[in-house]
Formats: C-alpha cells, sequence, structure tokens
C-alpha cells in the first residue's frame, strides 16, 4: 500500500510547525531566571492553565490510540476516565493548597519535607523514568501516520520530529509550552470534528447509521461487571482510573508545576474545575470517532484495512477518505496532540531534575544562571532518549498503544500514590515508616513486572493482570509503612503545614 503525498497537505503542516517554532521563539527572549523558566513568573489565567492542563494530558494517545481501543474492542478503557470529575473534586479542596503553600516548584520537594531527603530522590527517580518511557510512546504514536502521509521511514519521522519539539521547547521554557498546548488542543479539537463530520457525510445513513451498527456489534460496551483480578471488567478499569487519576492530581510534576504557575489559588482552582469538565467529552469523543472508524470500514469494506495494526486504522482513515488540503490539518492535530504532551514532559523533567537532583546534591549552591543553563542540557538529553525510546518502541509488537499505555504506567509507577496519601493524609508515619514501606513496595513490584512479563517460572506466577499491579503496590507501601508506624510510633518530625491535619490554609 502506498499513499502519496500531497503538496497542499504537506504545506498546511509545514505552516503549522513554523507557527509553533515561532511561539517558543518568541518566549525564550523572556526566560532570563529559572522561576520564568520553569514557572512562568507565576503569572498564568486560569483558563490558560485549564486548556493547557487538557492539552497535555490528550496527546496523541487520545487522537491515535482511544479511536484504536474503540474500532478494536468496545469503550471499556473510557471508564477509567469516567473517575476523573470525583479525583478532581479531592484536587481543588485538598491537592492544590498543599502545593501553593510556599514557594516551591516540583512536587517533589513536598515529599522531602514531609518525609527525607531518601523519599525525595525515590519520588523524583520514579517520575523520571515514567516520563522517559511515556516520551518514547507518545513520540513513536505520532510518528505512524506522518509516516504514512510521507512515505518517509518511521525512523527518520521519530528523529525530525522529536527533534523539532525539543527546539521550540527548550528554547521556550514553560510559557512556550503554556501557550503551544492552548494552540494545540483547539487544533486537536478541530481535526477530530473534520473526521467525524467526513464520516457522517459518507454514510448513508448518517449518524443514525453510526449508532445502529455499533449498538449491533456491542461497540459501546463498557465491560463486564463481574469481579475478575486477570479481566479488563469494569471494576478493574474504574479502579485503575481512580489511582491513575489520583497519582496524576497528586504527584504528576506535568499538572502540580501547573498548579504554581497560576497566578493565584483562585485560578489554579479555576483551572482544575475547566480541564475536569472539558476533558471527559473530549475523550469520550475521540472513543466514538474509533466507533464511527468501526462502522465506517463495516459499510464501506477496504481490503487494505484487515492488513493494518489498531493504531493504524484511524491513520489510515485520515490519509484516505479526508479531502485534500483538510488532511493537512487533521494530521496537524495529530502532531498538536502529540506535541502538546511531549513539551510538558520535557520541560517537567528538567525541572524536577534541577530542583530536586542538582540544587540538593550534584550541583549546591551554584548561581541561578548556571542552573537555568542546565536545565536546557537536561531537556536536550530527555529530547535524546525520547528519540531512541519511540525507535525501539517502533520495532516491538504490541495490542494497542493505549493497552501499553495502562500497562507501562501501572507496573513502573511505583508507590508514588501511596507516598503522597500518606504524607496528606497521616500523621503517624515518618522517614523510618516510609523506607520500610518503600522496600517492600518497591519488592512486590519488580515481582509481579516480572510476572506481568512471563519471566517467572509458572509455580511462583500468580494469575493476575498487569493493571492491577500500581493498586497493589500503592496498598502494600500503605500496608507496610503504617504498620511499622504504629509498632515503632514513628511520629515524624513537626508536621505543621505538612498534614490536612496541620495545614495553614492560608494559600495563595
Amino acid at each position: 500500500m502506498n499513499l502519496t503525498a500531497r503538496p497542499i497537505d504537506l504545506v498546511v503542516i509545514v505552516l503549522y510547525l513554523l507557527g509553533m517554532a515561532a511561539l517558543g521563539l518568541w518566549f525564550s527572549r523572556r526566560n532570563k531566571t529559572t522561576e520564568e523558566y520553569f514557572l512562568g513568573g507565576r503569572s498564568f489565567p486560569g483558563w490558560v492553565i485549564g486548556l493547557s492542563m487538557l492539552g497535555t494530558s490528550i496527546s496523541s494517545v487520545t487522537f491515535l490510540a482511544f479511536p484504536a481501543a474503540a474500532y478494536t474492542l468496545d469503550w471499556r478503557q473510557l471508564v477509567s476516565n469516567l473517575m476523573l470529575p470525583f479525583i478532581a473534586v479531592l484536587a481543588i479542596i485538598v491537592f492544590i493548597p498543599f502545593f501553593r503553600r510556599g514557594n516551591t516548584t516540583s512536587a517533589f520537594e513536598y515529599l522531602g519535607d514531609r518525609f527525607g531527603p531518601g523519599v525525595r530522590l525515590y519520588g523524583t527517580l520514579s517520575f523520571i523514568l515514567l516520563q522517559l518511557i511515556r516520551l518514547a510512546k507518545v513520540l513513536f504514536l505520532v510518528a505512524i501516520p506522518v509516516s504514512l502521509l510521507t512515505g518517509i521511514d518511521i525512523r527518520l519521522v521519530i528523529v525530525f520530529v522529536g527533534i523539532f519539539i525539543s527546539l521550540y521547547t527548550i528554547a521556550g521554557g514553560i510559557e512556550a509550552v503554556i501557550w503551544t498546548d492552548v494552540v494545540q488542543a483547539i487544533v486537536l479539537w478541530i481535526g477530530g470534528l473534520v473526521c467525524f463530520a467526513t464520516i457522517v457525510w459518507e454514510l448513508p445513513g448518517g449518524l443514525g447509521q453510526i449508532i445502529e451498527v455499533a449498538a449491533q456489534h456491542d461497540k459501546f460496551d463498557v465491560g463486564s461487571l463481574g469481579f475478575n483480578l486477570n479481566e479488563r471488567t469494569f471494576w478493574t478499569v474504574a479502579l485503575l482510573g481512580i489511582v491513575s487519576w489520583l497519582t496524576m492530581y497528586s504527584s504528576d510534576q506535568n499538572v502540580v508545576q501547573r498548579y504554581l504557575a497560576a497566578s493565584s489559588l483562585k485560578e489554579a482552582r479555576k483551572a482544575t474545575t475547566i480541564y475536569s469538565i472539558v476533558a471527559v467529552p473530549t475523550w469520550a469523543f475521540f472513543f466514538f470517532l474509533g466507533t464511527c472508524v468501526f462502522v465506517f470500514y463495516s459499510v464501506h469494506p477496504d481490503e487494505h484495512v484487515a492488513g493494518l495494526a489498531a493504531d493504524a486504522v484511524f491513520p489510515y482513515f485520515i490519509l484516505t477518505q479526508v479531502p485534500v488540503g483538510i488532511t493537512g490539518l487533521v494530521i496537524a492535530g495529530v502532531l498538536a496532540a502529540a506535541m502538546s504532551s511531549l513539551d510538558s514532559s520535557i520541560n517537567a523533567i528538567s525541572t524536577v531534575v534541577t530542583v530536586d537532583l542538582m540544587k540538593p546534591y550534584l550541583a549546591k549552591g551554584r548561581d541561578d544562571r548556571f542552573y537555568l543553563r542546565w536545565a536546557r542540557i537536561v531537556a536536550v538529553a530527555a529530547s535524546v532518549v525520547m528519540i531512541l525510546g519511540a525507535m525501539l518502541l517502533s520495532s516491538i509488537n504490541k495490542e494497542s498503544m493505549n493497552d501499553l499505555s495502562w500497562i507501562v504506567a501501572s507496573v513502573f509507577g511505583g508507590c508514588l500514590l501511596g507516598l503522597f496519601m500518606a504524607g496528606f493524609f497521616t500523621t503517624r508515619i515518618g522517614y523510618r515508616a516510609a523506607l520500610f514501606g518503600l522496600a517492600g513496595a518497591i519488592t512486590l513490584n519488580v515481582y509481579l513486572g516480572m510476572n506481568a512479563a512471563d519471566f517467572l517460572p509458572p509455580a511462583i506466577t500468580i494469575p493476575v493482570h498487569s493493571y492491577w499491579t500500581g493498586i497493589l503496590v500503592n496498598l502494600a507501601f500503605l500496608v507496610i509503612a503504617g504498620g511499622v508506624a504504629l509498632i515503632s510510633g514513628d511520629r515524624g518530625k513537626d508536621l505543621r503545614g505538612l498534614t490536612v491535619w496541620t495545614l495553614d490554609r492560608e494559600a495563595k
């Protein structure tokens, strides 16, 4: 199957990319300190932060992997995202005031204040590992349609797109990240709506036919309501969503950095509210788009589709069915989805390495210009790892990237959620209890990871789906740390301002 690149589409894509590059260069002139580079002077209004949070979280997983999941199976993987609004309420009431209580920059500064340097170091390294894996996954996903469009080898596409995104992120800092995220969220929605309109127009029965055919094939199913540790049931995915969103709102530097970049506590809460309101309809729409593609090819069969991987079906539809010129806009939407996620993660890694590793450990007592220079160097290093990781993923067989992303997050996510929950909601668990909890939880995490990868002999293998790994590891941490605290009476240090029971309510 050969798809010919169309000059008009390429012009649209190039113009879009040049526009994003111009934004990065514009904001690069304003980054004179690490405070400006990491937080933009803490001056952003809530609506901008909210749309930026949307752009960061949707990524190309939303544009490509969500439709692939709905096309291949049904809507059960949407269930996890439906848990978001419930966790957002907790974030607005509890988490945001915690992180805005002082002049902090990183989420893991809180772990250092609450438990000590060892726990802060674990949190930092765990976050960096997970973000590097995420960077590679998202970049690989966006390379699929670009490679199909141009006929260029996917590895060369990965290198080109990775370098381009890295350049404006490294130059422009958080201001470039946030404002380009706003633009990219809008472009992604436009691209999705164009695809939806194309499908409705091409089907004889329009929207009604989509609903009818999809219902006949159970494409709106959200999974079994049974409780089975080894199946992707409704409750398994819902619990995974609760853990995922609790982790994101309480310990993800991409989100915490936006709490801190808002101009006030009120604006940070407004941002989270806006994000929570628009995110769920966005995800649901892209699942529905995958269902629409399934119906389209049920009504208009195409011999090429049967031989495509699930993640390639939607890109194939874009490149063969969307009108010339408009295709370029849709591909720009795919690029926008990836760029808004990748730039945030690169900047977050740069922030965390500088604030949580270099300042306290690797290069103490240097001036701000030194740290700003190294922040950019770290961003370059993260970009190189991103590109190499995406090239590796391009050679791995997998069911779908959305499924793989949940497995990766579950297995490599560690017990960050347990750490922050223990910090926020308990007063008895201190540094010593937290270290014991970490030792036990990490051991369990390694075992469950090997179990999920089928690296263990049958005699010590247990039938637990890899989705449960993160839940079990975090529970293990809380049980072990809580038990040690009860036995030893470990209450730690002065906890004023560090738990919900001792928080100073004067956060700004």
